[in-house]
């Protein structure tokens, strides 16, 4: 693998979506919930990681406000895990709204209430990211895939950030 780069992409942005998450039935296994990410990468701002020219990882961006921003989705290509790709899309997800003086970044993932040993390795990522645990959602997506609410300050307020720095 050659250097990573990350970008928003001018097009393409689903078929990306569609092609990653097909990898990854594990995590993305539910057709209804795979379309709705695959909108929420084209309705919102979507970062791409790249080895050469392939698409390896990709992450989106919900913004709720001023302040708070959410990791909506993060899928690197299986046999890509552990390589640097995921840190490499969040660092460049946080310094972008950074510019834009969000405080805090959020993401929610699946509770340790559910033992699936693949979700355990996401929250080790995330809590290695810097994320904390902030709340469980034991219904949320259901009472068989308890939530969990991880939170992260990546900006100790909007002013710390000046204008030179901002998009």
């Amino acid at each position: 693998m050659s250097d990573v780069h990350v970008a928003v992409p001018d097009t393409g942005v689903a078929q990306i979506c569609e092609e990653i998450l097909a990898e990854l039935p594990t995590w993305f296994g539910i057709p209804e919930a795979n379309a709705e990410y695959v909108e929420a990468s084209v309705a919102n701002e979507t970062l791409v990681a790249y080895d050469d020219d392939r698409p390896v990882g990709l992450l989106t961006i919900v913004e709720h406000g001023p302040s708070s921003a959410e990791v909506h989705l993060m899928a690197v290509r299986p046999e890509l895990h552990r390589r640097g790709i995921g840190g490499a899309l969040l660092a460049e997800a946080e310094r972008r709204l950074r510019l834009r003086g969000v405080r805090f970044l959020q993401v929610k993932t699946l509770s340790s209430r559910h033992p699936d040993e693949g979700y355990a390795m996401t929250r080790a990522f995330y809590r290695g990211q810097g994320f904390v645990e902030l709340e469980e959602f034991p219904e949320l997506w259901g009472a068989e895939s308890p939530a969990l609410q991880m939170i992260k300050t990546i900006c100790s307020s909007p002013e710390s950030v000046s204008d030179e720095q901002r998009l």
